[in-house]
């Protein structure tokens, strides 16, 4: 190779260079085509600045009302907090503990790590936890984008209440909705890229080019490092942020296995019993999640019925027979398939957190139908099972190892280093393209 530092892709194992490429550009693996890594068009204090935009932002959107709600003379002021609490005094701890981790506790604690790192990074001296402070954001990563997911919740709940209260936007809501776009471009900055951040500042060891081929590779996932692995071993420590590095994901398929199994049990109930339970003067009827796309049906919202049918019957269901596919691996073979199979992949990724938005709309609607003795909106057990069937997928996505799909492949040695050209800082290297 040569003299820049080495990257592994993440979904087939392949080490390439890492060149510098121009802002906005995107580094594809030769081999599979994920994306190894982007340049941003905007700079650390630009991202510093974003973070600083979104912590008041994000005060904004949880201290102001998300809704005020009037009906007969009596005024609800709907907020998130206030959504959680009422949902954790109605006796369904399990699900406020939930959405308040998804909805509050890991988006903030994201947001402060991520100003921590970033005004560490741009000092030019880096703590001696930074590397905890990382390995804590990776894993925060796929659970701590879930604010968009919410703020459609929000628009579907307050379109359920349309004809039935006079209803005002909150300030909150704009706030969550700012606070939405923001968190979506910050997600960009990664624990990975604020390492490659810091290998650029010289400030952390890089990735040596001299790996011998002739030894077993293996990256963290943590924070990107690659190193050999000792002899006879399949696993070791990062000599940059100690995180356990292995060659490949112990017991992948069995733990991916168990947990789609589990994920599949848990969405029978979640669609037959009620995620929601609606008091009225004259009565108390249940609505489960079916239910809840016919009634916005026939309010008239065939948009917002087809979102929420996507996003919780088509999502889910989509999740756990694609890994089922993936899971079936043992005759589909040839580079061209396993490309299909990475894609494949990455769609169960992306559509990760997007089944939580359901749960979202049975918390909020709890609050903005706070009215005693008029209607009151009580969560159902069908609301924490759905639930837990959005945790199992997305553990499940997480434990399933891509690349043990491109090791079978008889034309490639599971080690063999492919070399990316490298390129100047104005020319993209090879196996790049413009985002």
């Amino acid at each position: 190779m040569g003299e820049g530092p080495v990257v592994a892709c993440h979904h087939c194992a392949t080490l390439h260079e890492r060149t510098p490429i121009e802002p906005g550009a995107m580094a594809k693996c030769t081999r599979c085509g994920y994306v190894l890594y982007r340049r941003s068009a905007v700079p650390i204090s630009g991202w510093l600045a974003l973070v600083t935009g979104a912590l008041p932002i994000f005060a904004i959107a949880n201290y102001f009302p998300v809704a005020i709600l009037n009906i007969q003379g009596q005024t609800v002021r709907a907020s998130f907090p206030g959504a959680l609490w009422l949902t954790w005094v109605q006796g369904h701890e399990v699900l406020a503990i939930m959405t308040g981790l998804f909805g509050f506790w890991l988006p903030f604690t994201q947001l402060t790590i991520l100003l921590w790192a970033l005004m560490s990074v741009r000092s030019g001296r880096l703590p001696a936890d930074f590397r905890h402070g990382m390995r804590f954001l990776h894993m925060l990563a796929p659970w701590s984008n879930m604010i968009p997911v919410m703020m459609l919740g929000m628009l579907v709940a307050m379109v359920k209440f349309a004809g039935l209260a006079t209803l005002a936007p909150g300030p909150g809501l704009w706030a969550f909705a700012i606070l939405a776009f923001l968190l979506t471009g910050l997600s960009r900055v990664t624990a990975e890229r604020l390492w490659r951040y810091a290998e650029d500042s010289k400030l952390v060891l890089a990735s040596k080019p001299d790996i011998a081929e002739d030894r077993s590779v293996a990256s963290c996932s943590a924070c990107g490092y690659v190193q050999n692995l000792p002899p006879e071993h399949d696993s070791c420590t990062c000599a940059r942020c100690d995180a356990r590095i292995h060659a490949r994901r112990p017991n992948a398929s069995s733990r991916a296995w168990a947990l789609v199994i589990a994920a599949g049990i848990v969405y029978i109930p979640a669609n037959v019993l009620p995620v929601m339970h609606v008091r009225t003067p004259t009565g108390e009827s249940a609505h489960t999640i079916l239910g809840g796309v016919l009634e916005l049906w026939y309010l008239g919202s065939w948009d917002l019925a087809l979102i929420v049918f996507v996003a919780s019957v088509v999502v889910p269901m989509t999740k756990i027979l694609a890994l089922m596919v993936l899971l079936f691996n043992r005759r589909w073979r040839g580079p061209r398939i396993q490309r299909q199979r990475t894609r494949l992949y990455e769609l169960v990724e992306f559509i990760g957190q997007w089944s939580m938005l359901d749960v979202f709309v049975v918390v909020l609607m709890s609050a903005m139908a706070n009215f005693p003795g008029i209607s009151q909106v009580i969560a159902g057990p069908g609301a924490a099972s759905f639930g837990l069937v959005v945790i199992l997928t997305m553990l499940a996505a997480m434990s399933y190892d891509p690349r043990r799909g491109w090791d079978r492949q008889a034309e490639m040695h599971p080690f063999r280093t492919m070399h990316l050209r490298r390129g100047s800082s104005r020319q993209a290297a090879p196996g790049t393209t413009q985002s």
